[in-house]
C-alpha cells in the first residue's frame, strides 16, 4: 500500500517519541539525540532529564489529553511504539487502534513528514489469545504474508496509519520486530531483563538456571531484535525516501538456538544451567513467591529497584520460549532498501546485562 505521499521523508528534525519510557522508545532518545535529533519524548510520567529530550506528559488513552500536551508542538517526525495491554483481543483492538488514532489526531495540521510504527511479529503469529493456532505463514517470515483471518490490534493499528497518512500527507513505516530486549525498567515484555533477574535469583539461592520454555525452542532456531538496531532502523526509513510507505520486518540478522545461548547466559551470571527436560518449566510458576526474597537482595546489594514487579514480566518470557513453534525471521526487504545494521544476538545480552549492573539494577 502506497498512501500518504505528500511529504518529504527527512524533512526537519524534531522527533516525537510516544512511549518513550519504554524498551524502544528508551532505544530511540538514545539514538535520536545521538544523532543531534530535537526530541519531544511523550509518555504518561516523565522521564530522567538528560540533554535534547523535552518531556511531555499524556494519558495515551484519551484524545483530550494527547490534544492538551500536543497542541503547541510541531513535531516533524513521529515515532509510535507504545501499547496497552488487556484482556481480549477487542480490547485491544479498541484501545491500541485508538491510540494510535488519537494520536495522529491530535498532529492534525502540523508539519509532519513521516510516521514510524512499532508492532511486532504476532502480525504473522496472531494475537495473545490466538497465539500461532491458526493456519501460519511458513518461516522465515516475509512481509508480503496476508493477514490472518483473526481480528489483530496490529492490523487496527496499520489501518488507523494508513487512514491518516492519506488525510494528512505524511509518509509512514511500519517496524515488526521480534522479541526485543533492551533497557527500560517497569516494562511489561522486557527478556533481557526477566532473565537477569531470573539467574540473580538462582544464584542467589544456589538453584540452577533453568530454561524455562518447549522443547521446540530449545533445539529450534530462532532470532530476536536489540532494541538499538530497532531504533537505528526506524530512524533510517524514516529518512530514507525509497523505505516511505513499507512494512519491515526487523531482527538483529543472526540466528541461534537457545542451546547454544543458554549456557552461555548461565556463564555470565556464574550459575548452572538446566535445559530442556521433557516439559516446560514456566516461570510463572518457578518464580512465583520471589518478591521478598528481591527486596532481601536489593537491599543488600543497594539495587535501584527493589519491586520484583518491575524488573521481571514473567509471563511474557514464558510466552515466547514456550512456544511449539519455530520463528525465524527475513530481513531481505531492508536490505535490498539498503539497510545494513545487524547485531550479534548475544552481544547484545551481554552488553545489556553489563549495563543492568552499571546502573544498579543487578548486583
Amino acid at each position: 500500500m502506497t498512501i500518504g505521499t505528500g511529504s518529504t521523508a527527512g524533512a526537519g528534525r524534531t522527533a516525537l517519541v510516544v512511549g518513550a519510557t519504554g524498551i524502544a522508545g528508551s532505544a530511540l532518545l538514545d539514538t535520536l539525540t545521538g544523532e543531534g535529533w530535537d526530541v519531544l519524548a511523550l509518555s504518561r510520567r516523565a522521564g530522567a532529564e538528560r540533554a535534547g529530550v523535552r518531556w511531555l506528559s499524556a494519558d495515551l488513552t484519551s484524545a483530550a489529553s494527547l490534544t492538551s500536551a500536543l497542541g503547541p508542538e510541531n513535531p516533524s517526525h513521529v515515532f509510535f511504539t507504545a501499547w496497552s495491554r488487556r484482556d481480549t483481543e477487542e480490547e485491544n483492538i479498541t484501545v491500541n487502534a485508538g491510540m494510535v488514532r488519537d494520536l495522529l489526531a491530535a498532529l492534525r495540521g502540523k508539519d509532519v513528514a513521516h510516521v514510524a510504527l512499532m508492532t511486532g511479529l504476532k502480525h504473522y503469529l496472531g494475537p495473545f489469545e490466538a497465539y500461532a493456532a491458526g493456519e501460519m505463514a511458513d518461516t522465515p517470515f516475509h512481509e508480503e504474508e496476508p493477514r490472518l483471518p483473526v481480528p489483530n490490534f496490529y492490523y487496527a493499528q496499520e489501518d488507523e496509519l494508513w487512514a491518516a497518512a492519506a488525510e494528512q500527507r505524511f509518509t509512514w513505516s511500519v517496524h515488526r520486530a521480534h522479541t526485543v530486549i533492551g533497557h527500560a525498567v517497569g516494562n511489561a515484555m522486557n527478556m533481557g531483563l526477566t532473565l537477569a533477574a531470573q539467574a540473580t535469583l538462582c544464584k542467589e539461592s544456589g538453584e540452577p538456571f533453568v530454561f524455562p520454555g518447549s522443547e521446540t525452542q530449545w533445539n529450534g532456531l530462532t532470532d530476536m531484535t536489540d532494541a538499538g538496531l530497532l531504533a537505528e532502523h526506524m530512524l533510517w526509513a524514516s529518512t530514507t525516501p525509497q523505505a516511505a510507505n513499507e512494512a519491515f520486518n526487523i531482527v538483529n540478522g543472526d540466528v541461534f538456538r537457545w542451546r547454544w545461548m543458554w549456557p552461555k547466559l548461565a556463564a555470565y551470571f556464574g550459575v548452572e544451567w538446566e535445559g530442556y527436560e521433557g516439559e516446560p518449566r514456566p516461570l510463572e510458576q518457578s518464580m512465583a513467591g520471589r518478591e521478598d526474597q528481591w527486596m532481601e537482595l536489593a537491599r543488600r546489594h543497594n539495587l535501584s529497584e527493589p519491586d520484583l514487579e518491575r524488573v521481571a514480566s514473567w509471563w511474557h518470557t514464558d510466552g515466547d520460549l514456550g512456544r511449539n513453534i519455530e520463528v525465524v525471521t527475513d530481513m531481505g526487504k531492508s536490505r535490498d532498501a539498503g539497510f545494513t545494521g545487524y547485531r550479534r544476538t548475544l552481544d547484545s545480552f551481554i552488553a545489556l546485562f553489563d549495563r543492568y549492573r552499571a546502573e544498579n539494577l543487578i548486583p
